[in-house]
């Protein structure tokens, strides 16, 4: 067993006894999440997928798992202001053979709604109030060099704070990168995830230009034929998939 953060003996009981205990949160193909109560704390531990035989090697060796990316880069959010869940910890065991198990630690947020939500229903109430707050967020998000790779919508969670004001928060953290500047072919690329929509793509690219100072007809146009790539991309390797499935 390798822990490669001081944790006390509270949690390094909760991680061991993961699978029996807690309350699942989001149980999915690869990754399972847990609520569980922690110093007067309700904490949301992230158990990531136990890697292939090459992967195990990569993280022991030449690479962060996962979990410690989740940790590391929440922190860097938090410096710059960026809103995500407060991280706690992670933690790793390894064996000979390399990574075995990966948790990622932090408080448990409670949230009003995620992206995805406005993306399925554009009667959301104050619908456009948080497109315009959520365009501006992401004008923040690139200002700060840093580019979100998994910017999907699920992947932000939305906290109402006040009348018409809204925070946002990133979750699934493992994939970014950090930039001193963000191209404008940088940035538009990484808004090209968050819907299929195209009215909703205008109304992100409107409330984008007008944060950023860009044209308009240009931030849309941009978003556009990146979003229309990413989901050719992404039906195409489904329907793949499918098949592969079907003569397999």
């Amino acid at each position: 067993m390798n822990q490669n953060l001081k944790i006390d003996k509270q949690l390094v009981d909760i991680l061991t006894n993961f699978e029996k205990s807690g309350t699942i949160f989001i149980k999915g193909n690869r990754n399972k999440i847990k609520l569980f109560s922690y110093n007067n704390l309700t904490i949301n531990i992230k158990a990531f997928k136990v890697p292939n035989f090459f992967n195990k090697i990569i993280y022991k060796y030449f690479r962060d798992s996962k979990a410690k990316r989740s940790y590391n880069f929440a922190n860097i959010l938090i410096k710059k202001g960026i809103g995500t869940p407060m991280p706690i910890a992670f933690y790793e065991e390894f064996s000979f053979f390399g990574l075995e198990k990966s948790f990622y630690v932090s408080e448990h947020l409670e949230f009003d709604l995620m992206f995805r939500d406005l993306v399925d229903n554009d009667n959301y109430p104050n619908y456009k109030v948080i497109i315009k707050q959520f365009a501006e967020f992401c004008f923040r998000l690139h200002q700060n060099g840093i580019e979100f790779l998994d910017h999907s919508p699920g992947n932000t969670l939305i906290k109402k704070v006040g009348n018409d004001e809204y925070s946002f928060y990133l979750v699934d953290l493992n994939r970014m990168k950090f930039h001193d500047e963000m191209s404008f072919e940088t940035r538009i690329k990484n808004l090209s995830r968050l819907t299929s929509k195209k009215k909703m793509a205008e109304e992100i690219a409107i409330e984008y230009a007008a944060a950023s100072g860009e044209n308009e007809i240009i931030v849309f146009d941009s978003i556009w034929k990146y979003t229309s790539e990413f989901q050719y991309k992404f039906y195409r390797k489904k329907r793949i998939k499918k098949r592969l499935k079907f003569w397999s």
